[in-house]
């Protein structure tokens, strides 16, 4: 592939990348971040819950052999396992190396290779136009910097290669969990944004700008029947997730605090529950990188 720039715009971006992710403070926060999500146990969350949102990604862009794919804070590989089985090459990339090796495994008990490596999304190791696809399920838009990894994404995309975003919308379920936790959470470090935002079409659409064409985005919902209760549903996320896990770790000393954030979780579970199914929305962005 090409080591190409891709223009001004795109090198300084890089640039600007590269000297904000090697500050001690930086490093420090991905450090937190890879810890949180290895708290609990993501895995479950994906196993019972969101497991079919990678496929989902792969499936409607038609990823097959020959291409390379780019899959970007993977997780346990949602998106990565679903394209190695169409033949494409794959790497997948995660922040948490611990998730990683949960998708390695069910990647060997099926007999397919993948390249499964720690990376930071605001600073991915890979040259510019390295790659013909660069998804992300639910994983990217947890990167606190925006708009450096919007610029990474794009970065390592070849001219006329898809990039494909999915994401948790801000009025959505997963969105007002984060708006519930949010007055109970530590304080966002300076510069990070809210992750739900990367579910608001205008705010991806200013991320990624005129680098891309063909920008099509559509929200869509996945149907959660796990949970019977609101209640069901807070004690899940209590024991599994790790951005729930460490908001209650930061109040456990405070008794009031955590029955208040258990009464609200349980409300908002039964507000979104009917019939025993939860909507779960989320937004998919497609783009061409120009």
């Amino acid at each position: 592939m090409s080591n190409h720039t891709g223009g001004t715009q795109m090198s300084t971006f890089t640039s600007t990348t590269r000297s904000l992710t090697a500050t001690p403070e930086d490093r420090a926060l991905k450090a937190k971040h890879a810890a949180m999500w290895a708290s609990g146990s993501y895995p479950t969350v994906v196993d019972e819950v969101v497991h079919t949102l990678g496929g989902i990604l792969v499936e409607t862009i038609d990823v097959h052999a020959g291409q390379r794919v780019l899959d970007v804070a993977a997780g346990t590989g949602t998106s990565a396992i679903p394209s190695a089985r169409r033949g494409a090459e794959v790497v997948a990339t995660d922040l948490t190396p611990e998730l990683l090796e949960v998708g390695r495994a069910a990647a060997d008990a099926e007999g397919l290779a993948l390249t499964w490596q720690t990376a930071d999304a605001e600073a991915l190791p890979y040259s510019d136009e390295a790659f013909d696809v660069v998804l992300s399920s639910i994983g990217v838009m947890f990167a606190p910097h925006h708009e450096l990894a919007a610029a990474e994404l794009i970065r390592v995309c070849r001219p006329g290669g898809t990039i494909r975003v999915l994401s948790w919308t801000p009025n959505g379920f997963i969105g007002q969990l984060f708006t519930t936790m949010k007055p109970f959470a530590p304080p966002p470090p300076p510069g990070a944004s809210p992750a739900p935002l990367w579910g608001s079409v205008e705010h991806v659409r200013d991320l990624f700008g005129d680098r891309v064409e063909e920008f099509v985005a559509r929200q869509q919902a996945l149907v959660v029947d796990r949970f019977t209760s609101g209640a069901e549903f807070r004690d899940f996320m209590k024991a599994n997730y790790g951005p729930t896990i460490a908001v209650y770790r930061f109040i456990a000393d405070d008794a009031e605090k955590v029955a208040a954030l258990d009464a609200e979780m349980a409300a908002l579970g039964d507000r979104f529950l009917d019939g025993g199914v939860m909507p779960w929305e989320y937004l998919i962005v497609t783009a061409k990188r120009r």
